[in-house]
């Protein structure tokens, strides 16, 4: 039988059949997605909670606690991870890669409604949960500045109009704002003023919110109309709190005015944010897991005029990072390279065939091939990536291989002098079965690829897939179009003989003859090189991916535990200065404030790699010395990457994770691994996210004595949350967003150590009391709260030991993990004493090697 034969006999059919092939690819090819990389990301869903002026240590057991044992009886979570700071709880999950997101969200949010009874009654909000990873770079990051608007008015529009219609743009995650806070009424009361009126700070607060109110009011009706019932209940600015009566004393009314100040500012005054030296509101945008890069920001910049035609035009609107850029010049370089392989394999085959009608049949099948392929491309779902293109260009030497062992068969028998049309039956029946083992033996090479699990199998089963369906349809149209094409297009020519080609042949038959001549020495070269490629493999350094330059720089500022917000602020605007200053830099945009006093965050981006003079990482490298020589704060710079495993954000290029039952153990053995890995050459910028030498004030409190004096324990930290934790005591409802009424000190009591020690408490009895009376403080370092790990119900304490390699400008000629690997065996040698004193404690700690912005290395477990 010959499968050739029927397509040899219908030529019209045959063309037909391989132009519809053809133009279906092409097609294919413009509706396919672009992507840097294939679909790999693991399903991830971010859990925010916020209780304004709690601790860490208290967010984390009154609120990350609750929400991790309800979140981690969801079926299918691989990994959830919690971070707790002042006054916000961040829990993230991720599953596993078969997962549903949508599906998993909704098992989320029935968890965090099952958890709400066990949450603090003074939360604002219920938790919320977004689909995108928190550890995922931003797509985009807008700036909004203004020469003559506030940042709290600039935050109000990001907020109220910007940041929902950014949301809405499918394929945009998350978008998060920083740098401000929401326009607030901020009462500033004064101790010494309530204390002289016999008021107390819940008598203020007491009065605030029965002063401010939005209820129904009802209807008024007769047999002919009806009048609807308003009333002026909202207070909306400072001015309309300042008369508020707090309470009458010798026949005066003393007013809110008498005891504080009242002005018009924002919700939280701890928030900063620059851009390119200007003040700024940040936009930060995250993409959603499984959303492609290109197309959302491309919504995005759509988008944008009109947005900026809905705001006050004295805010700027300005794209200060991009990520799409460094994406789309990878796809255009590879998609140049594709085409220039195309054309030289179409090259090669017209030199050594030497007949134009011979050359033309073979380059047919390799854009049919590669065409074919794109459409397979898009019936299963895939994009137009660096991987996916890199298989289509290996595959351009691949695919015209069985055109030309049909070709060449074929012509042999017209050298015989059978016909065109017989050479081509008879040849492409003798070479039909051959054809097919090669393609399959070929193919038969990626089944293992295939097969693999887990984020390296998700991540090349596509260049797999693709690479076989390239080599499939190239063995149909070697079948098919090649021998029809052999019938129709060659002619019978006599055999060329010119003088190179017989100087050719004579050399190969002499070359023969002396190998077939001396075999061993032939079998000793070939071991020799089998020898020496082992030897390459072992020596040459080992990675998952290599280190990319994408243009983008992130960076994490931390300062030492006890700096203050003013500080932080300081210190950003000097890191951004110095930074900036680069001449390799295009902007540099950052933020502080918030959750984390001592921590800021800065996002660089680069000019073009043509109109910079250095890599990424040799920017991070020249950068580091400058940023050393600032004292109080370490900037920590890592170039951006295009894959990222993993859900917990990092501000370097590895992690060193111990983790342990106890927090003691932690404490303990901190310190020592760390030290460790600092004597290594290899490693630099080493930190940690253990903290755990802040400044602390804890108040030791009488119990017995606060009874005496008619007070209780509630009354102490109702008074202290009233005091200084920006305590939100109303809502202020505006037709487009809710502002809040924030209680707290007036700022000169709040810097200065000795308020909290004249602070009075007034007793049930209306007594004042101070707090001397009961309670003494002491003055130390707070107990560092490590984030808490769970995984498989199991929760465990971990503190993350963050490094980089000393060589980043080097990474593309030796490699990150062999030289990590080297740093590994080292610190294992360096941790031994540790490991033997942790054994006769008898506890387990088990240390992992991340390296986040590539792949995660399990080290070994210590005991």
């Amino acid at each position: 039988m010959n499968f050739s034969a029927t397509f040899i006999a219908r030529p019209v059919a045959t063309t037909l059949l391989t132009l519809a092939v053809a133009l279906a690819g092409l097609l294919a090819y413009f509706q396919l997605p672009v992507a840097p990389l294939p679909q790999v990301e693991f399903p991830t869903i971010s859990v925010q909670a916020s209780l304004p002026g709690a601790s860490p240590e208290t967010m984390a057991a009154t609120v990350a606690t609750p929400l991790e044992r309800a979140l981690g009886a969801i079926a299918g979570v691989t990994e959830m991870t919690s971070f707790s700071s002042q006054g916000n709880t961040r829990v993230t999950l991720q599953f596993e890669l078969d997962r549903d997101i949508n599906g998993a969200a909704s098992d989320v949010l029935a968890a965090i409604n099952a958890a709400r009874p066990l949450l603090p009654s003074g939360m604002p909000s219920n938790p919320t949960y977004r689909k995108v990873n928190p550890a995922e770079a931003p797509i985009m990051i807008l700036a909004l500045t203004s020469e003559t608007m506030t940042r709290g008015q600039m935050y109000d529009v990001a907020s109220t109009v910007l940041a929902q219609r950014l949301a809405q743009v499918d394929g945009v995650g998350q978008v998060t704002l920083g740098g401000g806070a929401l326009p607030a009424v901020r009462i500033e009361l004064d101790p010494e003023r309530l204390t002289a009126h016999g008021l107390s700070l819940e008598n203020v607060r007491t009065a605030v919110v029965a002063h401010n109110t939005n209820r129904p009011k009802g209807v008024l009706e007769d047999a002919d109309r009806a009048w609807q019932i308003e009333a002026n209940d909202q207070a909306r600015t400072a001015a309309d709190y300042v008369p508020l009566i707090l309470r009458y004393r010798e026949g005066r009314a003393v007013r809110l005015g008498d005891v504080a100040e009242v002005v018009d500012s924002v919700q939280d005054l701890r928030n900063y944010g620059a851009a390119d030296g200007k003040p700024a509101i940040l936009l930060i945008l995250n993409k959603q897991p499984g959303a492609n890069v290109i197309e959302a920001v491309q919504r995005v910049r759509a988008l944008l005029p009109r947005l900026q035609s809905t705001i006050p035009e004295a805010i700027q609107m300005e794209v200060v990072s991009d990520r799409t850029p460094s994406l789309k010049a990878s796809i255009l370089e590879i998609q140049r390279a594709l085409a220039l392989s195309v054309a030289l394999v179409v090259l090669v085959v017209g030199v050594f065939l030497r007949r134009l009608r011979a050359a033309v049949i073979p380059s047919v099948a390799v854009p049919v091939s590669l065409a074919g392929a794109f459409g397979v491309m898009y019936l299963m779902g895939y994009s137009l990536n660096n991987l996916s293109l890199m298989a289509l260009t290996i595959a351009t030497g691949f695919v015209v291989d069985d055109a030309i062992v049909v070709l060449e068969n074929i012509t042999r028998h017209m050298e015989r002098g059978a016909s065109p049309w017989q050479a081509a039956l008879t040849g492409s029946r003798e070479i039909g079965f051959t054809v097919i083992s090669i393609s399959l033996s070929l193919i038969a090479v990626f089944i293992p690829i295939l097969l693999m699990g887990g984020v390296l199998g998700r991540l090349f089963q596509e260049f797999a897939m693709v690479l076989s369906a390239a080599i499939l349809i190239s063995l149909v149209v070697s079948l098919t179009t090649t021998p029809m094409m052999c019938a129709g297009l060659l002619r019978p020519e006599p055999p060329r003989r010119g003088r190179r080609r017989v100087r050719w042949t004579l050399w190969y038959r002499r070359s023969l003859a002396w190998s077939l001549r001396h075999g061993p020495v032939l079998w000793l070269i070939l071991l020799a090189v089998i020898a020496l490629n082992v030897t390459l493999y072992r020596s040459i350094p080992k990675g998952f991916f290599p280190q990319q330059d994408t243009g983008r720089i992130f960076g994490s500022i931390r300062a030492d535990q006890s700096s203050s917000f003013q500080a932080m602020q300081q210190r950003l605007d000097t890191f951004m200065k110095i930074v900036r200053d680069d001449p390799a830099v295009a902007h540099v945009t950052g933020f502080t404030g918030g959750g984390q006093r001592n921590a800021a965050q800065m996002f660089v981006t680069l000019k073009p790699r043509a109109e910079r003079d250095a890599s990424a990482d040799q920017v991070v490298a020249r950068l580091r010395g400058k940023l050393s020589r600032e004292p109080g704060a370490r900037l920590f710079l890592v170039p951006g990457q295009d894959i990222r495993i993993g859900a917990r954000q990092s501000s370097s290029q590895y992690e060193y994770t111990l983790k342990a039952d106890e927090l003691r153990e932690l404490r303990e053995w901190e310190p020592q691994i760390r030290r460790a890995l600092s004597r290594l050459p290899q490693l630099e910028d080493i930190n940690t996210d253990y903290e755990d030498r802040g400044l602390q004030t804890t108040l030791v409190i009488d119990r017995d004595a606060l009874a005496r004096l008619n007070l209780t324990m509630r009354d102490v930290d109702t008074a202290l949350q009233n005091a200084y934790s920006q305590r939100q005591v109303g809502v202020i409802y505006n037709p487009l967003n809710q502002y809040r009424v924030v209680l707290e000190l007036a700022p000169v009591h709040v810097q200065r150590d000795e308020s909290l020690t004249r602070m009075q408490f007034i007793n049930s009895l209306g007594q004042s009391v101070p707090l001397s009376a009961f309670a003494r403080l002491e003055l130390g370092l707070r107990g560092g709260e490590p984030h808490a790990f769970a995984r498989d119900g199991e929760v465990d304490h971990e503190n993350r030991i963050l490094l980089d390699d000393t060589n980043q400008q080097n990474h593309a000629d030796q490699g990150d993990d062999g030289k990590l690997g080297a740093a590994h065996d080292q610190s294992e040698q360096g941790a031994h004493p540790s490991r033997r004193q942790g054994g006769q404690n008898g506890q387990r700690m088990q240390k992992t090697l991340v390296e986040h912005s590539q792949h995660q290395v399990q080290g070994d477990q210590c005991r």
